[in-house]
């Protein structure tokens, strides 16, 4: 399916919508703790079930197993990590059956659907597999923020692959839906902000679900921003920055990972690290990282930095300029390296608080640079998209290009994804949507916030 995002007599520009949408999914639950804050009723539940018959311990475990097993790959395990939560409250006199050991963390577990509100604001990177491919094609992983009950948000993961002519494909998702486990991390509450979690290597990427581990981020990891970061030794990282919510508080937080299966959780340091929507660039560019960001939840901003988890420096990148966008204006996700420039994927939000995605290029040895900026929105809401958790948005956390094609992963209305793609020689060589010069309505001397 196509539509025209935007004419100027003759000139158009083709925006091609994918037939495949990514829908939340209830089934979708995993095993979470479930421990009352009372100490005391910890306690009160732990002596009910020592108290238990053997026999009935038994039997009520087996209708749990027979009720829940099914829905699980590892229930087992995640029984055996809950259990080691409320251990501390066991008598230390009292040798534990393995019958009630499992069915001590049985109570203190819950089922919690990761996708049960919304399945959104996804991005999107190569996989670090590209073997067996056809030529010209490329495999990639997508990346979901998942929201369920209490509105709080996981990071959740798809993959497939495009084909030389972008045709799509998708790999099928597990069925089981798994929280990694925290590395040299005890104690879910005592971790303020800096974690490790840890897949099993067996787990299917479809399978993994980074849910909350720390206190900063007990509300939510939102909107993720994913990419491929490659150093000057040719070392491929990959990164996300993400926004930390603990129901009160947001924190720019920082997420490395070489496999998908070992992830490191940061905290982001530094005057300028504030705000959401901190998205960085794939290399560092003059020995520096970058990041553009929006430290004044209304601007653009270009940083550097010597050290990529503290941000010192932030110039001045744009300002609102067009209609639909007046409101403010943020990244899509991290910008994309092309012979044209930096494609820097915005968003603005305008009447109505309708949200559009467009496009501002930028130079590539100095992205503080405007080369061009996008006239019109390239992806507006469509009847069928403006319907939702949050009506009236589109929405999106990172892009990649595949050949001539600028490959989109988008969200509608904070509830469901889809992917849309465009030609980018087309973009660039339609000066009636692109403008073939950029005339900066900014005054000398604004430019710069911090140097």
């Amino acid at each position: 399916m196509s539509f025209l995002c935007w004419s100027e007599g003759e000139k158009v520009l083709k925006v091609n919508r994918i037939n495949k949408k990514f829908q939340p999914d209830c089934s979708r639950v995993i095993i979470k703790p479930h421990i009352p804050k009372d100490e005391m009723r910890i306690k009160r539940l732990v002596a009910r079930v020592l108290d238990m018959n053997e026999e009935i311990a038994k039997s009520v475990l087996t209708n749990v197993i027979q009720s829940f097993a099914c829905r699980h790959k590892n229930i087992w395990s995640a029984f055996e990590q809950n259990y080691d939560k409320i251990k501390e409250f066991i008598p230390q006199n009292i040798t534990v059956s393995n019958t009630k050991r499992a069915l001590l963390g049985a109570y203190f577990s819950m089922e919690y659907s990761v996708q049960a509100a919304a399945f959104f604001n996804p991005s999107i990177v190569p996989h670090p597999d590209q073997n067996n491919l056809e030529e010209g094609s490329l495999r990639f992983i997508l990346s979901f923020r998942s929201v369920g009950e209490g509105h709080i948000s996981s990071i959740e993961f798809r993959s497939g692959c495009v084909d030389k002519n972008c045709n799509f494909t998708f790999d099928n998702a597990g069925h089981y839906a798994e929280c990694a486990c925290t590395v040299n991390n005890q104690c879910q509450g005592t971790v303020l902000s800096d974690y490790e979690v840890q897949f099993s290597c067996n787990q299917e990427l479809s399978e993994k679900v980074i849910y909350p581990m720390a206190k900063c981020d007990c509300n939510g990891i939102e909107d993720a921003r994913f990419v491929k970061f490659v150093d000057d030794d040719s070392d491929v990282t990959y990164y996300a920055t993400y926004t930390a919510y603990d129901g009160v508080n947001i924190s720019p937080q920082l997420l490395e990972t070489k496999d998908f299966i070992n992830f490191k959780m940061s905290k982001l340091e530094g005057e300028f690290s504030k705000n959401k929507g901190m998205a960085l660039f794939p290399r560092k560019i003059s020995g520096k990282y970058v990041m553009v960001s929006r430290v004044d939840g209304e601007n653009l901003y270009i940083m550097t930095s010597d050290d990529i988890h503290c941000w010192q420096n932030a110039t001045f990148l744009r300002e609102p300029e067009n209609a639909w966008e007046f409101v403010q204006i943020g990244n899509c996700g991290s910008p994309i390296e092309t012979d044209y420039g930096w494609i820097l994927l915005t968003h603005g939000v305008g009447p109505m608080r309708q949200y559009c995605i467009g496009i501002t290029l930028l130079d590539i040895d100095e992205p503080s640079k405007v080369l061009n900026n996008m006239i019109e929105p390239l992806i507006i809401p469509t009847e069928e998209e403006r319907e939702g958790y949050v009506p009236n948005v589109v929405y999106s956390c990172g892009a990649i290009v595949h050949k001539d094609n600028l490959v989109i992963p988008y969200a509608m209305s904070d509830t469901c994804s889809g992917i849309i793609t465009t030609s980018v020689s087309e973009l660039f060589t339609n000066t009636e949507i692109m403008p073939s010069k950029f005339q900066s309505p900014f005054k000398q001397g604004v430019s710069t916030l911090c140097s």
